[in-house]
């Protein structure tokens, strides 16, 4: 019997460029680089049991119960079978289950062969202990039965045995396919004998799971009689209770049983909706969520959230964060995970803050930071909106929890439902799209929370644009091409040019409609204190922002001129005054560092402040008429006297003004695991990029073209190793194949990340995500993302290698 890799190659190799390239499409891993140089190489990445694992999420509902089906019937088998089975043999179901195999063979997790049997990839049975509530079939089981038993059962069914033992076990599993003759030896049963298998049939049946060790399992009521005729089979040490083979099981379900199979989506409730109404609500929510943002992150860039012992942001800092930036929970969020993901914040020793990637992001227009926190919400591995524990916190991979493939699909099944809808209809409520997304992507992750599926990422993407009025937004129809243009148009359709203009009033505030520019943020903000923001943003002027401005560095007319460079219209003269006055006051008495000196040009003024009952305690004395001592340091002294509603201003060393530019804290970003967010202000590039169409078809071809097999490297008949670095790893790394060696040797020269299966000197085994690889043989050594930490692997414990998820 052929291997599942060999008869995988063989298909792949009879394979069209055309089909090839849908097939590469689907499993874009098994073509990182380095590329595959053949189909048997191909064949050999397409059936690691990792890279199935990565393709199971993404298929839908009937794909999966046809997987099920095919495993509890065991490969190869027939078409025809596979559909009595489900029942699909005509109709609907019957061009059901032809798509499911259609999408199960580009995903190459099942394939036909020559004489036209379906077979599987062998990970993929691995995936059910017991498919469709069935054990193993009947020749799996009897593997370690002796030929004298197995005589025995044939001649207790009534069957004539063979002479060996590979023809008595043929005769048995020909007797037990058969449900006519299972069905009349049951027949024949004692009562108890019927009890028990026709429990054991049942599909809701589970064996018993804690046997002690050592332990005999006790013999049930009219389990000998079945066991002597193969209906159950034992453990050759009677470990565990007997087992019935899949065929047995299926006979005694009956012809009328058949495993559920949904080829149809759930019917959604639909209303008509233009894509004008669409794209208006799509453009107020992400309008929204932009400013909001921005708000969240200049918060947290003034005053960085604290983490919790356990890992972190708690609720606590939500609500602080959510208070002082004026928008709910939800966003707050959103945009702290996304921001982090994207690399705007970073851990920094007891705290959160942002980087100095976060300056060049908020320096940019909410068209181009938006695809960063959009991005980053597509590919992030977990869901923002979700409660997690008594904590209720945010930024969990600080304390170290993994990321969830099944919220990645949750997503993407998401989106995939929504795409499906009809042109010009939305659903009638945007939650009613859960049931579709679950049939999309069965396996995708349903949080408790929900009480519809989906419900908390339904809500999430459209607070984020992402969807509006029950259908797909340009910004969701550009999500999952993974098109940087694309999501940037999208962006610059929906959002609205910023506001680079502000309305001033007498009352002393600014206004700004919509989204303002960032350099107008940036002068506002050193002015003037924002009050409110969203669809239109407030500021509001007072002596003390304004004394903040001077203090920075600002001149009265500088102030002045910028401001009416971007007022709509002259400015008001109480802002004017408010400017003058300040001005007037500000600088009137400096401060040197001593202890620290106060020195001016009026005597009246500083015996004023040697008097001031409120600042006896900085222990003022009089040096001279225009100079005080003050035994507290400069910077108490500083504000204290502004406390009191003075203006002073600090002295350097050289007798100059000290201009005070405030510096918001900036984390020192650890080495990071490899990010996957688009390019844009101050984004981190890809580790490892998605193959365009473009090269696609161009290794199909290739491919397609080329000998079944490629030679493998063996110096000593004239076949070379293409690296240095490949030679060395194949000569000390020995549990893996030619293919693994290639692309640990690549991630050694590339300097990119790799994913490892590695067997511990203790003999466990984890799966680790590296990178910063240094080749020193036996030695690897390199920055693990799981430890979080520089370790050292030996390269004969590494036992599969593929790219990083």
């Amino acid at each position: 019997m052929k291997s599942g890799k060999s008869t995988l190659a063989a298909w792949l190799h009879r394979l069209s460029a055309e089909h090839l390239e849908r097939v590469l499409a689907a499993r874009p891993d098994a073509v990182s680089p380095p590329e595959p140089r053949s189909v048997s190489e191909l064949a050999e990445r397409l059936q690691r049991p990792g890279s199935v694992a990565l393709a199971l999420p993404r298929l839908p509902l009937p794909a999966l119960q046809t997987a099920e089906a095919l495993a509890a019937l065991g490969a190869p088998a027939s078409r025809d079978v596979l559909a009595d089975l489900l029942d699909a043999t005509e109709g609907r179901a019957a061009r059901g289950l032809e798509t499911a195999l259609q999408t199960l063979s580009t995903h190459a997790l099942v394939w036909p062969d020559r004489e036209g049997a379906l077979r599987m990839a062998a990970p993929l049975r691995q995936a059910w202990d017991t498919p469709l509530g069935l054990d193993q079939p009947l020749a799996a089981l009897s593997k370690d039965t002796t030929s004298e038993e197995l005589r025995r059962m044939l001649t207790a069914l009534g069957v004539r045995p063979p002479g060996t033992k590979p023809q008595r076990l043929a005769s048995l599993v020909e007797h037990h396919s058969d449900p006519a003759r299972v069905a009349a030896v049951v027949a024949q049963a004692p009562a108890d004998t019927r009890k028990l298998l026709k429990r054991r049939a049942d599909p809701a049946y589970r064996p018993q799971a804690f046997v002690l060790f050592g332990s005999q399992p006790a013999s049930e009521p009219g389990a000998r009689w079945a066991l002597e005729r193969g209906l159950l089979v034992q453990h050759r040490y009677g470990y565990g209770p007997a087992r019935m083979p899949a065929e047995v099981a299926l006979a005694l379900r009956g012809p009328g049983w058949h495993p559920p199979f949904d080829p149809a989506p759930p019917v959604t409730p639909l209303v008509p909706v233009s894509q004008a109404e669409v794209d208006s609500e799509a453009s107020a929510a992400a309008t929204a969520f932009a400013a909001h943002a921005a708000s969240v992150l200049s918060v947290c860039a003034t005053a960085p959230p604290a983490r919790l012992k356990s890992g972190g942001v708690g609720a606590r800092e939500l609500a602080r964060i959510g208070k002082a930036a004026r928008c709910e929970e939800t966003v707050v969020r959103l945009t702290l995970e996304t921001a982090y993901e994207a690399g705007l914040m970073a851990r920094d020793g007891d705290r959160v803050a942002t980087t100095d990637t976060y300056d060049t992001w908020a320096e940019s227009e909410p068209a181009e930071r938006l695809p960063v926190l959009l991005h980053a919400w597509w590919t992030l591995g977990l869901t923002p909106s979700q409660a997690r524990d008594n904590d209720n916190k945010v930024l969990p991979a600080l304390a170290g929890t993994p990321s969830c493939a099944g919220c990645l699909q949750a997503r993407k099944g998401l989106l995939t439902a929504a795409s499906r809808l009809p042109a010009g209809q939305g659903a009638k409520n945007a939650a009613e799209l859960g049931p579709l997304a679950h049939w999309s992507r069965p396996l995708a992750e349903v949080l408790p929370q929900d009480a519809m599926p989906f419900a908390t990422v339904i809500r999430e993407a459209e607070v984020l644009g992402v969807l509006a009025r029950g259908a797909l937004s340009p910004i969701g129809a550009a999500l999952p091409a993974d098109s940087t243009e694309e999501l940037a148009a999208a962006c610059h359709r929906l959002l609205p040019a910023a506001t680079a203009t502000a309305r001033f009033g007498s009352d002393l505030t600014a206004v700004v409609t919509g989204t303002p520019a960032a350099r107008l943020v940036t002068l506002l903000d050193s002015v003037a204190d924002r009050e409110t923001s969203g669809t239109a943003s407030l500021w509001r002027f007072s002596p003390a922002s304004v004394r903040r401005a001077l203090d920075a560095g600002h001149r009265p007319d500088s102030i002045e001129a910028d401001l009416g460079a971007v007022a709509a219209g002259p400015l008001p003269q109480p802002l004017s005054y408010l400017i003058t006055d300040t001005a007037r006051s500000h600088g009137r008495i400096r401060i040197a560092s001593a202890g620290c000196v106060i020195h001016g040009e009026e005597p009246a003024l500083l015996t004023e402040i040697a008097a001031h009952r409120k600042l006896s305690r900085l222990g003022l004395r009089h040096l001279a008429p225009t100079v005080l001592v003050s035994r507290t340091p400069l910077e108490k002294t500083l504000a204290a006297l502004r406390t009191e509603g003075y203006s002073p201003v600090a002295e350097t060393a050289d007798g100059t003004v000290r201009v005070e530019r405030p510096r918001s804290p900036r984390a020192t970003a650890p080495v990071p695991p490899p990010r996957r967010a688009v390019s844009g202000p101050g984004t981190p590039s890809r580790t490892t990029a998605t193959p365009k169409r473009a090269e696609l078809a161009a290794l199909a071809t290739r491919l397609a073209g080329a000998p079944l097999t490629h030679p493998a490297p063996d110096p000593c008949n004239g076949i070379p190793f293409a690296t240095d670095t490949e030679e060395i790893i194949a000569g000390y790394a020995t549990q893996i194949p030619h293919a693994d060696v290639r692309q640990l040797a690549h991630a050694v020269d590339s300097g990119t990340a790799v994913t490892i299966e590695y067997v511990a000197t203790t003999g466990s085994r984890t799966i680790r995500t590296i990178s910063s690889l240094d080749l020193d043989p036996p030695y690897l050594y390199a920055w693990c993302h799981l430890r979080d930490a520089e370790r050292v692997f030996t390269l004969s414990r590494i036992h599969a290698v593929m790219p990083p998820a």
